[in-house]
């Protein structure tokens, strides 16, 4: 099944909404510190499109993918280390600097909030990323719980976060609605038994939204909140 137009989705007491992507254009960001990193390993830069194609499933996969750029399957790991050192440090230095906020994200969170909907931020971006990035943004006060892709034992597109949100919430998954730009988002709401709402204009490693199994996908979060009842 791929995505639809989204239908109304009731009972819904909670969401689940992701971070790269969905509410933050980090791309820019990401482009940047990369790059700086390729240049202290005497390598050449990427551009952003290509990079964009990586972004999704962690800093660990993020690096490994740009390497195999560069260097064959078997020579990765040699330069996996100083690669994701590189990147870390060059990474928390400018963390937001080049990043924009999507259109009717703020709206859309306090229209969620306004429906009294609890709002937990579930990202695989590290989670010593995540929250200077969402203080920088002015995102961290609409989030009750915020989790990184290092804060538990798996990531998305495990459903082990989105069930952990729902334990926090005291809430049954089918109370849930999770909110993302890729299928990441959706096969772990699927498989924690949370609803799943997709917008178009994220980085879904490169593949077209439209294929992924969700509910449907949304313009923006603003949209999503008119979808969604109590």
């Amino acid at each position: 099944m791929t995505a639809r137009e989204p239908l109304l989705l009731t009972g819904i007491r909670a969401a689940i909404i992701d971070l790269d992507g969905t509410m933050v254009d980090t791309a820019p960001d990401f482009h940047v510190a990369i790059n700086r990193m390729r240049a202290d390993l005497a390598l050449a830069p990427l551009d952003i499109e290509t990079i964009k194609n990586f972004v999704g499933k962690g800093t660990e996969n993020l690096m490994r993918r740009v390497l195999a750029v560069d260097y064959a399957a078997d020579e990765v790991e040699g330069h996996f280390p100083a690669a994701l050192a590189s990147y870390q440090r060059h990474y928390l230095a400018i963390n937001g600097d080049y990043s924009s906020i999507y259109p009717e994200v703020h709206e859309g969170l306090e229209a969620l909030r306004g429906k009294g909907l609890r709002l937990a931020c579930v990202t695989n971006k590290p989670v010593a990323f995540a929250l200077p990035l969402l203080d920088k943004t002015g995102l961290r006060p609409f989030f009750e719980v915020v989790y990184g892709g290092d804060s538990l034992p798996k990531k998305k597109p495990d459903p082990v976060p989105l069930l952990q949100v729902c334990a926090d919430f005291s809430l049954a998954p089918a109370q849930v609605v999770a909110i993302g730009d890729s299928s990441n988002d959706a096969q772990a709401a699927r498989a924690a038994g949370c609803r799943v709402l997709n917008v178009p204009y994220g980085y879904n490693h490169g593949q077209p939204v439209q294929e992924v199994d969700s509910d449907g996908i949304v313009s923006s979060l603003l949209e999503a909140s008119h979808l969604i009842s109590a």
